[in-house]
């Protein structure tokens, strides 16, 4: 037994010394590990609207790299490479497409190392930049869109004046007068739309330049409202129809570059106006009166956003100015259905435009299927239209409330109105007249109450079909019936903010 146990303690003493032996062993060299190398000289690169070419340096310690691009607008010069340190030649095509576009370029280097470089390109500039930015200047500015809105007791346009291509008497009224804004404000209102033409006011169509004698008598026109401490809206109307007539793809580009050279320079010259000044960016911008295509809201939307934008870019008191954008064609329908709001930079200081011409066979309508009544208690003397009545409106303006006024977006109802029909005669015209004063009265009542500002059109027509409450040649009051009925339904109508 003692014989086993000697064997047993020699075997374990022997494995102990072999082990003690291998640890003493210098250690083996372990293979050597080198860490990926990869990279651009640039994460980013930028290009002006015109286009052209710029160079990334790609270095790597791989076998292999490779490159694509998400956009084809953005091209590189080769798509793999084996090279360590390579050139790699980027290209952007001209960006016609009327706004800011980006790409990505996605870097591979053996399947497994990514490095990314992010592509940015710049609208191509059709016009001159007009901006001409300055520090944002708050002095005067005090009220964002709800409580500027609740201080318009009620609007008037000054139709066809400024807005007339080519002279501003082209349209058969005479030039307005500081005498004719007094009494304008004389009567009740205290806020002035002026629809303005400026197409056929460049001097230059090259460069989209507007003349330095049209800016300074629009100017005019907007100080004679400032004597009487009325707020103004001043807009681009129908101009010819460069604007109001284009929203589709094929006129987006041309039609946003000239409504932001434009806009850039209104903005710019009028600047340092109070917010007493409301620029609206458009007016009735449509193709035709059949529902709007996704195209045509599209398009139309992006002059919304052009008109925003240019104006913001100006800085001084325009950093706070409260803008006005339309729906399409200014329908209260395609307003719920479809406008969506343009970004801001600024807060709470946008309003929504709509105008209101309903029933258009009582409002408007001039062929023999007019009607002469509206309201229900004038059934009794005549016909009334089908549709369009007292509930009508309130179901209308209802739903700008909820959808606009109640999400911060006070509403201005641009234009609205029903033609005096003079050549009736008898008590055909007196019970005309009375159901048109009661339609003035009760819409401008129910838009007040429902936050939507009005503004009565007058195109200074004071004949049969016009809409005129005033001799524009000297002020005096023409349609006292018309004129009384909208102070009293603005009277009775209280802002819900």
């Amino acid at each position: 037994m003692k014989k086993y146990n000697l064997i047993l303690i020699f075997v374990i003493f022997f494995a102990m010394l072999s082990t003690a032996c291998k640890g003493n062993d210098p250690a083996s060299p372990s293979p050597s590990v080198t860490d990926p190398v990869f990279k651009a000289s640039s994460d980013s690169l930028k290009f002006t609207g015109s286009g052209g070419y710029d160079t990334l340096t790609i270095i790597m310690n791989g076998s292999k790299w490779a490159v694509s691009s998400n956009q084809s607008w953005c091209s590189v010069s080769e798509a793999t490479s084996s090279k360590s340190s390579d050139k790699l030649i980027v290209t952007a095509t001209e960006n016609t497409t009327g706004s800011i576009r980006t790409a990505t370029l996605t870097l591979v280097m053996d399947l497994k190392t990514i490095v990314t470089v992010q592509i940015k390109q710049e609208i191509k500039q059709i016009y001159p930049n007009y901006s001409n930015p300055v520090t944002v200047d708050v002095t005067g500015m005090s009220n964002n869109a709800k409580p500027l809105a609740a201080k318009i007791f009620l609007g008037w346009n000054l139709g066809n004046s400024l807005e007339c291509t080519g002279s501003e008497t082209a349209w058969g009224n005479p030039v307005a007068t500081q005498t004719l804004i007094n009494s304008i404000k004389a009567a009740g209102f205290n806020a002035v739309r002026i629809p303005c033409a400026w197409d056929s006011y460049i001097e230059d169509v090259s460069t989209c330049k507007l003349k330095a004698s049209w800016l300074a008598r629009v100017k005019e026109v907007v100080d004679y409202c400032y004597k009487n401490d009325m707020y103004v809206i001043l807009n681009i109307h129908w101009d010819g129809g460069w604007l109001e007539n284009n929203p589709t793809y094929a006129k987006q580009i041309a039609v946003n570059a000239k409504q932001k050279a434009l806009w850039e320079q209104i903005a710019v010259y009028f600047r340092n106006y109070d917010e007493h000044l409301l620029f609206a960016g458009t007016n009735e911008v449509h193709v035709d009166y059949n529902a709007p295509t996704a195209e045509n809201i599209t398009v139309q939307q992006s002059y919304n956003q052009t008109f925003v934008n240019a104006v913001r870019s100006t800085g001084g008191k325009n950093a706070y100015r409260n803008l006005i954008v339309q729906s399409y064609n200014t329908n209260i329908g395609y307003a719920i259905s479809y406008l969506k709001i343009p970004t801001d930079i600024a807060t709470s200081r946008l309003m929504v435009e709509v105008h209101y011409y309903d029933p258009w066979d009582f409002c408007g309508d001039t062929s023999g299927n007019s009607i002469s009544l509206w309201g229900t208690n004038y059934a009794q003397y005549g016909p009334i239209s089908t549709w369009g009545q007292e509930s009508y409106v309130q179901s209308q303006f209802q739903s700008l409330k909820t959808n606009f006024v109640d999400k911060g977006y006070p509403v201005i109802l641009g234009e609205y109105g029903a033609i005096r029909r003079s050549s009736l005669s008898g008590t055909t015209l007196t019970n005309h007249l009375a159901s048109r004063a009661y339609y003035y009265q009760y819409v401008t009542e129910q838009a007040k109450k429902n936050g939507i500002v009005p503004f009565y059109w007058d195109n200074g027509n004071t004949g049969n079909n016009g809409f005129g409450l005033f001799n524009r040649n000297d002020g005096s009051t023409f349609d006292s019936q018309a004129l009384t009925s909208l102070i009293t339904g603005a009277t009775n109508g209280t802002y819900p903010y």
